[in-house]
């Protein structure tokens, strides 16, 4: 692909605690913070950005690393420059004191001036909450996210963190106990349904993962796994981004059925219900 010019996207910025960064909007509607993985936002993601909105939703994108619209695979004598924009996302990253890669039952610090972003979108576009979809590093932010109330379908596509060096960071994903709890509690006592997206393969979002959050959730927790066979098999890198890179769009193939399962969860969350009253 090639490199994506925005044209259909808002820009603006938006501070808390003193964090200013660039969030791009498409779309009206509850709003939908749409988290972008490594390198950062790219024209795949933007497409899934422009489904989000296509349903009747506002799709925000906050810039926390690389360069919004820039495709990291361009052309086959782009490889080399691909692969360096990628690691200079990558590093930017591990030492960033906002993200938190290699510890276990802890959040990362970026997580809580999303969730401030999310209160500010839900605010602007209006309906009964919002929804978030991470991915791969940022795929558990999603989850810690939904401590707020007004986080009503988190969906964790390829959660990667903590990076899988031992059994126990296989198993466990990047959120704190207290706030796993809370998350908990929102789902016996609500209803909240938080979901996942993985390919069986992938070791970066291992199976013990999901095995964990199955535990944790119970029922709440719907995983969706895919097998190699139902990727994309244009991809550059093996089986990983459902949502994006490997997504095959085309009807009757499982990771469209996955992204529609998505899009329908916004639907019955966000567009399919009422607005929260405040009680007289």
């Amino acid at each position: 692909m090639a490199d994506h010019d925005l044209s259909g996207f808002e820009q603006d910025t938006f501070t808390h605690e003193g964090a200013t960064r660039t969030v791009l909007r498409r779309g009206s509607g509850p709003a939908v913070i749409v988290i972008a993985e490594i390198p950062g936002i790219t024209p795949k993601a933007l497409e899934f950005a422009e489904r989000v909105a296509a349903v009747g939703c506002t799709a925000v994108l906050p810039v926390l690393f690389g360069t919004p619209g820039r495709d990291p695979h361009p052309t086959a004598h782009g490889m080399v420059r691909g692969a360096l924009y990628t690691a200079a996302s990558m590093w930017n990253v591990c030492v960033s004191r906002e993200f938190t890669l290699f510890a276990t039952r802890r959040s990362s610090p970026v997580v809580t001036w999303l969730r401030a972003l999310a209160a500010y979108e839900h605010e602007r576009c209006g309906g009964p909450g919002v929804g978030a979809v991470g991915m791969c590093l940022t795929g558990g932010f999603a989850l810690a996210m939904a401590t707020d109330e007004r986080l009503l379908a988190p969906v964790l596509s390829q959660p990667s963190l903590p990076l899988g060096l031992t059994r126990r960071h296989r198993g466990g994903i990047d959120i704190s106990p207290e706030e796993l709890a809370t998350v908990r509690g929102r789902c016996e006592r609500e209803g909240l349904q938080v979901l996942g997206l993985r390919f069986k393969s992938d070791r970066l979002s291992p199976g013990d993962r999901f095995g964990f959050l199955r535990r944790e959730l119970g029922d709440a927790f719907v995983a969706v796994e895919l097998d190699d066979e139902d990727a994309n098999p244009d991809a550059v890198l093996p089986p990983h981004s459902v949502l994006t890179e490997h997504l095959v769009d085309r009807p009757g193939e499982r990771t469209r059925a996955a992204l529609d399962q998505v899009l329908d969860l916004f639907r019955a969350r966000l567009l399919d219900r009422e607005p929260a009253r405040e009680a007289p």
